[in-house]
This record gives C-alpha cells, structure tokens and sequence, in this order.
C-alpha cells in the first residue's frame, strides 16, 4: 500500500505504510492534550484499523516535546455549567476498554511527557518504549479529579502499594522506574527512536516475536537508580497500605522522622495540598481496583468523573482547575478544606451505580466488539 499523505493540521494523524499503521497525537503546542476531536478520531482510526486485513502494527506516538499531558483541563473548566463534557468522557472511557484489548500489535513511541490520560496509550500496550526524556505522572488528585482512564485498574496492579502512592501524591517517574514497575517494555535512547521507527515501518508484521526482536536491537537494560521510588518500596507498602488517606499521611509523616527519609517531607507537602475530597475518592476507587475487572473500573471511572464534573459533593475540579491553568495562582481553595470534614456518606454518593442506560457500556464480548457508541447512548439521543 502506498503511504497517504495525513491532513498535517488535524490534531491526530493517521498514516498507512505498508502494514504499519502510524497514529500521532498532533497538538504540540497543547502538548498533545486530549480533547474531544482527539479521542473521536482515535476511535475512528482504531476501529479502522483493527478490521482491515492488510494492518498488521499500529504505533502511537506524539509530536514535539510530549507524548501527551493528558486530558484537556481547560475543556474540562469551559464546561462547568452543562454536561458537555460528558460526551469526551463517555468516548475516552470506552476508548480506553478498546486500547487495552486491542486486537493488533501495539507499540507507543513516548519521548517526553506522558501523564493522566495520554498514559492510557501506552501503558496497555504490548510494546510501551521509553526514553531518557519520558516522564510519567498521575497528578489527577492535585486538580480535584481522580485517577482515571483506566488507571484504576492499572495502579492496583503495580507492585505493593506503588499505585496508591503514585494516584495520592502525583509523583513523577522516569523511563527507568516506569520499566521497573511494569508501566512501560523497553527503553530506548531518544537519538534512535527515529532509526526503531524505519525499522518497524518497513516490518509488514504483526508477529510480536519479530516486533520485539527489532525493538531490542535499539534497547538498553536500565535498572532504576539508587535513589529512586522503586528502591523505598518498603516504606511506601508500609504507609500506603493503610485504610484511609488519614492513617497514610500518619504512617507517612511517622516514617519522615527516619533517618534517611528525607525524600518523603516535600512529597507530604504535595499531597496536603491536593483536594481532600479528590484525594478520597481517588484512595477508594484504587482499592477498589483491586478487586475489580477492567470493565468494572472503566464504569465505575465514568460514574466518578462525572459526579466529579456535576460538583454532585464538591466543586474542588473547577477550583483545581481556575488555579493551576486560569489563574494560574497555584492556590487552590478546596471545600471541604480537610480530609476530617469531607464526609464519608458523601463519598458513597458519588461511587453510587447509574442507572443501565446511563452507564458506560462496553462490549461483553468480542461478537459486538464496537458497540456501545457514544451515538448509541441515551446521552446522545437527549442532546438531540
């Protein structure tokens, strides 16, 4: 197949060499943060592509400096007074099932920033390659949200309780310690990502034996450094396994004191000025995780994002938001103020079941793979 020329002000392109499928994430500016076209044109691509023979590998990959920052905030804030952020969530959640059973041979690029929703491209993948520019964050919480797109489902199953800490404080990893914890396949130096990219261009396979031959040619073992996250993994099992954000920050604050612990005083300092609320609901839709499948999570994901956008407890979103990119005063002012005064009865609201049609809806099995459309909602036949 010839290569097609991709509409190069589209902000995800889509280009067709051979049977390498090439997705770029095509807002640099914005650093590729998802907004409601970007996840409508992946999903058209995808689908595309998974039910055309001749497609054998599909890359992701981002333009500029990030991969992707993740989701939109600003769409997100322009939205506060409808639901018309629900239908970008509705769509990216269900996305979201669809990268994680993707049915092609997967590989995500990531040679800068991948945070929140943009590492829902590569950590499922089959093939997730980092470089010494990637730096990865979950830093939901420190706007008011909570740890979504399918996060929930991957965070409970790091090792220990990493995926507590990394939703609760928003740390940042590096390629190393993304590899070491199971977020990403292979390390790559940034001078030859684009020499791995001819090479798998030029494939005209989907066997991931072969795939993965062809990305260790280009790879280095890494192991993470000494002062990393991964290295104090028993103290973080030791404070984050505790049952409530309280008694975490209590074993956190108890450990500080140790001789050695100095890492842990400016990432306390982090999470005390994260929404209390966000904070709780995050802490809870992580252990739930654990016990839950990636559709459940996926549902439960939506319910919480939108109890979150419609302020049904708090307004915490729209205030995380106005302070870290309107205002951008960095002095959020949150309600409830304190973890005390947020109430438990309303936390249980919000995780609360929709009723059937208002649920996100994925597929039960692959005979009906691509239904549940956001056009198929009842959402889209009262927008109407």
């Amino acid at each position: 197949m010839a290569q097609q020329e991709p509409n190069l002000d589209e902000v995800v392109l889509g280009q067709e060499v051979g049977g390498a499928r090439v997705i770029t994430l095509n807002r640099p500016r914005q650093l590729n943060g998802i907004s409601d076209r970007v996840v409508y044109l992946l999903a058209q691509f995808l689908e595309k592509w998974e039910k055309d023979e001749d497609a054998k590998l599909v890359i992701f990959k981002g333009a500029g400096r990030a991969f992707s920052a993740g989701g939109d905030l600003k769409m997100f804030y322009e939205g506060k007074s409808d639901d018309s952020c629900l239908e970008v969530v509705y769509r990216m959640y269900w996305l979201c099932y669809h990268i994680h059973t993707y049915k092609k041979t997967t590989v995500s690029l990531v040679n800068g920033v991948v945070m929140g929703g943009g590492a829902a491209m590569v950590a499922p993948l089959k093939f997730a390659v980092v470089t010494e520019k990637t730096v990865f964050a979950t830093p939901e919480a420190s706007v008011g949200l909570h740890t979504d797109c399918s996060f929930s489902y991957i965070h409970s199953r790091l090792p220990g309780y990493l995926g507590e800490y990394l939703a609760l404080t928003g740390a940042r990893l590096n390629a190393k310690e993304m590899i070491s914890a199971g977020l990403a396949t292979h390390f790559v130096p940034s001078e030859k990502l684009e020499e791995l990219e001819k090479r798998l261009l030029n494939m005209n396979t989907s066997d991931e034996s072969a795939v993965r031959a062809v990305i260790e040619e280009f790879s280095t073992d890494v192991q993470p450094d000494e002062e990393s996250i991964l290295n104090k993994l028993p103290t973080i099992n030791k404070c984050f396994s505790a049952e409530t954000v309280e008694d975490i920050i209590k074993a956190f604050e108890s450990e500080a004191s140790v001789d050695g612990n100095q890492w842990i005083a400016p990432v306390l300092k982090g999470m005390r000025r994260s929404s209390p609320t966000a904070l709780k609901i995050t802490l809870r839709s992580i252990r739930e995780g654990r016990n839950q499948s990636l559709p459940e999570c996926l549902k439960k994901e939506f319910r919480l994002t939108m109890n979150i956008l419609r302020s049904v407890i708090s307004g915490d979103v729209y205030e995380g938001i106005r302070a870290l990119s309107i205002d951008k005063d960095n002095a959020p002012k949150w309600n409830p103020a304190t973890l005390e005064d947020v109430k438990n009865e309303d936390i249980d609201r919000v995780f609360q079941p929709f009723s059937s049609e208002q649920e996100l809806h994925v597929p039960s099995d692959d005979s009906n793979r691509w239904s549940g459309k956001y056009e198929d909602t009842s959402y889209a036949k009262l927008s109407q």
